[in-house]
């Protein structure tokens, strides 16, 4: 009987302000029982710290990704690759991998990834991702983009990788920094055909937002 091989979803996070999407993002698709293959970048570290109090250490990495999401389930499903080890499994393009979220995502990234750099792992990973035209989503953070930056991001989005500002949506009725990080996890997941339930979706009714639970929750969407 054929052995079912291990497809993950390769996570990237670069050094940009917004590790709690990162966050969010390995979160749904866990939940969404998919696998996770975790690149996170020298700068990446520093955020997470920065905005968590988290160290990420590569040897110590399970136990600080449970600390940074807030639980250990699911943490089978996911395999960690330091951002220097160019001889890490998704390098190589007969690496079985879905595609690549890259989330947060840095102006430097942008360019790096654009112009095929492959200065670390994250961005080898990203252009093998694109020359394997695999799905690629850029979840780029930054305000306001300069013309270089803007012509980086047209040249992504030439070479087939789905562009997504981290833009949260407030028809949704998030009401909280949590519902509203969400709701950009659940586009960069949306991007990619991954189900979740991140976020109440438009119905073309107006005031929908406003249906909630008496949690304080968003009313679940249709067929979710």
């Amino acid at each position: 009987m054929a052995t079912v091989k291990r497809q993950p979803w390769v996570v990237g996070v670069s050094g940009a302000s917004g590790t709690p999407y990162a966050a969010s993002v390995i979160r749904a698709l866990l939940a969404a029982g998919e696998s996770v293959d975790l690149v996170v970048s020298r700068a990446a570290r520093l955020t997470i710290l920065d905005e968590t109090g988290i160290s990420f250490r590569d040897a110590h990495w399970r136990a600080d990704l449970a600390a940074w999401l807030g639980s250990d389930e699911g943490l089978d499903d996911v395999r960690h690759w330091s951002a220097g080890d160019f001889a890490a499994g998704p390098s190589s393009g007969s690496y079985p991998a879905k595609g690549m979220l890259v989330v947060p995502a840095t102006t430097g990234a942008v360019a790096g990834i654009a112009l095929g750099l492959s200065k670390d792992l994250l961005q080898r990973v990203a252009s093998v991702t694109l020359k394997e035209r695999r799905p690629l989503v850029v979840c780029v953070r930054e305000t306001p983009l300069n013309g270089v930056t803007l012509k980086h991001l047209v040249e992504l989005d030439a070479q087939g990788a789905v562009v997504l500002p981290a833009s949260p949506g407030f028809y949704a009725g998030g009401s909280t920094v949590r519902e509203l990080v969400d709701f950009v996890a659940g586009r960069v997941l949306d991007a990619v055909g991954v189900p979740h339930s991140l976020y109440l979706r438009w119905e073309g009714e107006l005031g929908a937002a406003a249906r909630r639970d008496a949690g304080g929750a968003p009313a679940a969407a249709e067929g979710e």
